[in-house]
């Protein structure tokens, strides 16, 4: 079974415009962001089979991946509307 890859755009489509502003713009979004997304392929990757990971391993990822995800999310709800 084929696992979806989550990018931030597609978790979060009402933030759009906002991801893009902070990406250019704030330079912690930005690394928060990218480390988002290196995290999301490594798992996608090891879920698909693509990539042979542990156990342990793909929980530690993941749970890396939510927490970059709630902190991202964080700071998007507490960006002003411009």
């Amino acid at each position: 079974m084929q696992v979806d890859h989550h990018p931030l755009s597609t978790e979060f489509p009402q933030f759009k415009e906002i991801i893009h502003e902070l990406k250019l713009g704030n330079a912690h979004f930005a690394k928060l962001f990218d480390e988002y997304d290196v995290t999301d392929k490594a798992v996608n990757r090891a879920e698909n089979g693509k990539e042979h990971l542990g156990d342990v391993a793909l929980e530690d990822l993941k749970k890396l991946r939510i927490s970059l995800k709630d902190q991202l999310f964080h700071m998007l709800q507490s960006k002003p509307v411009a």
